[in-house]
């Protein structure tokens, strides 16, 4: 699997679009509100530049990226007026991988600009827009070009499938029964790639610059804690299903893993300060509950149905470059089953872990 190729929410505007199954990670990126708006404030404050140049990693589409941007604008507003400013120009930069539906951000760009300065008013200062195609595991921008970047659920996505020296066997991420070796491999390609996203964004911010960082995480520094693993340990039963009933091949389930990492508070701290080159202002968790997966109205009530939907809408295309598209409908609905019957019996959360850093020179 080619993540690069592979990775990215289901696009437009329908029934599985990550657009309308996205409520966890709006309901995150509020959350996290408090955090963000200190360290742009803090910026705005100590820079007070004529022209903010800002990039939002893992933007994905729909409402969930516009949400930043108006939160970010809303704030530097603020504070300029305090201080008797003029608004500055903005200039953010929309970033995700080739597959990412940029068209839908595009097409949704004239009515979010008009509604942007009806709340704030037409002393706004020119809004800039443009979309970045690429990793964030590579440069993206010139050298010393930023003033702040944001990114939220997108950095527990790591560059490829680690390379594994044994077969996970009937499991499709870490879990309790994998292998040691898997756990080692796991933990290996995040801090390698945790450590160059790092790397690269110092090249790109100017001095003093910041960042605000959200990850799906874990509380425990267990890395095969339900509190990250639980999720895909279900998707996991669901498809093993389908091979006891005959209609998956259990070498495609056994050779399928998916390329993410979700790390501790310490895992992120540590690989920060062996990096070295940003201060961590702020660190912390957050719990979202599994019911709050749809944007669905009508369901609800319905939180199998509504965390399968959100889970699909950012799993499909990653199981479709393995399993057989006409088994996908098949699978979702297993998924729903087993996961309604544990949120009936057990309470579920993800756990987020934030980081504000500031660029040291």
């Amino acid at each position: 699997m080619k993540v690069v190729e592979v990775l990215h929410m289901n696009g437009g505007n329908g029934d599985i679009s990550y657009a309308n199954n996205s409520l966890v990670q709006k309901k995150v990126i509020l959350m996290t509100k408090p955090i963000r708006d200190q360290a742009i404030s803090d910026l705005y404050c100590n820079l007070f530049p004529e022209t903010l140049y800002i990039a939002d990693l893992g933007c994905s589409s729909g409402a969930n990226t516009f949400l930043v941007v108006s939160e970010l604008v809303k704030v530097i507003e603020k504070e300029r007026k305090k201080h008797d400013l003029q608004s500055p120009e903005f200039y953010f930069h929309f970033n995700d991988l080739p597959g990412n539906d940029f068209n839908a951000i595009f097409r949704s760009l004239g009515e979010f600009e008009q509604n942007l300065k009806k709340q704030i008013g037409e002393e706004l200062g020119p809004c800039f827009f443009s979309g970045v195609a690429g990793s964030f595991y590579s440069r993206l921008f010139p050298s010393k070009s930023l003033h702040f970047v944001h990114s939220s659920y997108s950095l527990m996505w790591l560059s490829q499938v680690p390379n594994l020296i044994e077969k996970n066997k009937g499991n499709i991420y870490m879990a309790s029964t994998s292998p040691p070796s898997v756990i080692k491999a796991y933990y290996k390609q995040y801090e390698k790639d945790f450590s160059i996203f790092l790397k690269y964004r110092s090249e790109e911010l100017m001095k003093g610059g910041k960042m605000v960082l959200t990850f799906l995480g874990r509380e425990s520094e267990d890395p095969f804690s339900k509190e990250c693993c639980y999720i895909w340990e279900l998707l996991s039963m669901a498809l093993n299903e389908l091979v006891l009933e005959g209609l998956i091949e259990e070498e495609k389930v056994d050779s399928f893993n998916i390329p993410q990492y979700t790390p501790s508070q310490g895992e992120v701290k540590y690989v920060v300060d062996k990096e070295g080159s940003f201060t961590i202002n702020k660190l912390e968790t957050t719990r979202v509950h599994w019911n709050n997966a749809s944007n669905n109205i009508e369901n609800i009530n319905n939180d199998g149905y509504n965390v399968s939907k959100c889970m699909r809408a950012v799993a499909e295309p990653l199981l479709l470059s393995q399993f057989d598209p006409k088994l996908i409908d098949l699978v979702f609905q297993k998924y729903e089953e087993i996961v309604s019957k544990c949120m009936a019996k057990e309470d579920t959360e993800f756990i987020n872990v934030t980081v504000s850093l500031t660029k040291k020179k």
